[in-house]
């Protein structure tokens, strides 16, 4: 019970967290207003690509922002709603409606919370580089064609297909000739102030000067552009959504990808922050906890999941941050704004948010790592690839699946290779019979993927009377590996050959005597710890057929 209860207390806040506020409170806050300034218009444009409206988008960035800095396992990590979660949500919310999101948020917190108290944290180690940047690349790409449609006409359309590509395609074809020039020139200004602003001084807000410019334009102008509309001056009332049995059951499998989604792009987030500056080690599975505590909270007070948002954590940790108390003050200058400036921000052009998710989604794609992939080994270059294609056209966890399963097949049958079977000549001087005796040493893992092969060669021996199998230089064996080491001495007994074993690991014993290899042996003595015994012993079987 004292375990538990020690176990569990790691996984809650502490004072500690806050161990440096005294220090580094000044630059906390300075980090916090900048990276609420570089959040504004990403929650508003991430509410609206997802369908769940700008309000739901910044009510995630501060209820969510808050709980996950307190209840987090990262100092420097930012949350809120990110790219890849509208690109989750989107599909959600075409099928079930915007009040599903809500609900959906809380079904895939719980999920990530218990996943988080399982310590499944270090899971994500497990997905390789090439498929978490194709990953990423796929995500950029939907991100950007999914801006396509709110350029093309003030009113949104039913979608008539569910890829994202298609859909972009018949927005084009169908586009308002007059509302697309408009709309470009809008994303021009915008983009022009993200890439320009910035390189004549690192603090300037590129996209908020961006959005502020083109709002006060559309104010002077006869423009047809839509607009974000009324937002609630307040944060809404804490709300359980009201679900019947088959709702929830509709709404399981979303709600699990929603939190593999969630677990995966937070994690990744948090690992980047702590490589960027010495702003202490993070929890990942604090982290979990904290990120799904964040959705649920969000959820309740209608918003939508959130995750670690890496651009945004990359911002507070280039502007100082060294602890929770930065992402705590991003989220309430995102407060202040939804008090004190709902009317203003209701009047920002839709295709001004476009123009930041557009810019954002070429950002994310890092040409100089995918040419390195795509430089590497075939296996990495053919995970990669796969990997964006499927989370473009197909899903984006089924994408990771798929891009770790292509890793694995190559990774098992590069491991295969190394599986070496080899025949030595006798070592010292030769005695007459030697040509009947075949040393076999067999290297490497012995395994699945290998099995068939070490079987095929070693039985393919012929003109022998004897076979010692040298078996100290296996590393990994698996049950496959050990049956097929039974067949091989079953094979060559039955041939009459004479098998003996040396040199077996402690480790695999147990296992080959489980499996029966050692079983198979003709007698137990034709088991050998060193090779001249081995070698003395065959050398007395040919003498006796002699």
């Amino acid at each position: 019970m004292k375990r538990v209860l020690r176990a569990s207390r790691v996984l809650l806040p502490a004072s500690s967290d806050y161990r440096d506020a005294p220090s580094s409170w000044r630059r906390d806050l300075i980090a916090g207003v900048t990276v609420g300034i570089v959040a504004l218009p990403l929650a508003l444009g991430f509410g609206m690509s997802s369908g769940a409206g700008a309000s739901a988008g910044l009510v995630t960035a501060i209820v969510a922002g808050v709980i996950a800095a307190v209840f987090g396992g990262s100092n420097v990590q930012v949350s809120g709603p990110t790219g890849a979660m509208v690109v989750v949500l989107a599909p959600i919310v075409a099928s079930h409606g915007m009040a599903a999101v809500a609900l959906v948020s809380i079904m895939a917190g719980i999920i990530v919370v218990v996943a988080g108290a399982a310590r499944l944290g270090r899971a994500v180690s497990f997905i390789p580089w090439p498929v978490i940047e194709g990953f990423t690349l796929g995500i950029a790409v939907i991100i950007f064609l999914q801006q396509v449609p709110a350029l093309t006409s003030p009113v949104r359309h039913a979608d008539a297909h569910n890829n994202v590509a298609l859909v972009a395609i018949d927005s084009m074809l169908a586009a308002d000739p007059t509302y697309l020039a408009w709309a470009l020139g809008t994303v021009a200004i915008v983009a022009a102030c993200m890439l320009a602003l910035p390189r004549l001084h690192p603090g300037i807000p590129g996209s908020l000067v961006g959005v502020v410019a083109v709002t006060l334009l559309t104010l002077v102008l006869a423009d047809p552009l839509a607009v974000i509309g009324a937002l609630p001056a307040t944060l809404p009332a804490p709300t359980v959504p009201s679900a019947d049995w088959d709702t929830l059951a509709a709404l399981t499998f979303p709600a699990v990808t929603v939190a593999a989604l969630a677990a995966i792009e937070s994690l990744l987030s948090a690992r980047v922050a702590a490589s960027m500056a010495d702003t202490g080690p993070y929890d990942p599975d604090r982290e979990l906890v904290g990120q799904g505590l964040a959705s649920l909270g969000a959820g309740l007070f209608g918003g939508m999941p959130a995750t670690g948002a890496i651009a945004r954590t990359a911002v507070n940790v280039r502007s100082g941050a060294r602890t929770r108390l930065a992402a705590i003050t991003h989220a309430a200058v995102l407060l202040i704004v939804v008090v004190a400036l709902a009317g203003p921000v209701g009047a920002i052009p839709l295709a001004a948010l476009s123009g930041v998710l557009m810019v954002t989604a070429v950002r994310m794609v890092h040409v100089a790592t995918a040419r390195s992939i795509l430089r590497s080994p075939r296996a990495d270059a053919a995970a990669f690839v796969i990997t964006a294609l499927v989370t473009v056209s197909v899903d984006l966890i089924f994408a990771v699946a798929i891009g770790m399963a292509v890793a694995a097949v190559f990774a098992l049958r590069a491991l295969s290779r190394a599986t070496g079977v080899h025949r030595e000549a006798i070592r010292g001087e030769a005695q007459r019979g030697d040509e009947r005796i075949a040393v076999v040493r067999v290297d490497g893992p012995l395994f699945f993927a290998a099995a068939d092969r070490v079987l095929a060669e070693v039985t393919a021996i012929e003109g022998v009377s004897v076979v010692v199998l040298r078996m100290s230089q296996l590393e990994l064996v698996d049950a496959t590996g050990a049956h097929v080491l039974s067949e091989i001495v079953q094979q060559l007994e039955r041939r009459g050959v004479t098998v003996l074993i040396k040199g077996v690991r402690e480790g695999h014993v147990e296992l080959f005597r489980t499996v029966g290899a050692l079983g198979a042996l003709r007698h137990q003595n034709h088991l050998f710890t060193d090779l001249p015994a081995a070698v003395a012993h065959a050398r007395s079987h040919i003498a006796r057929e002699r």
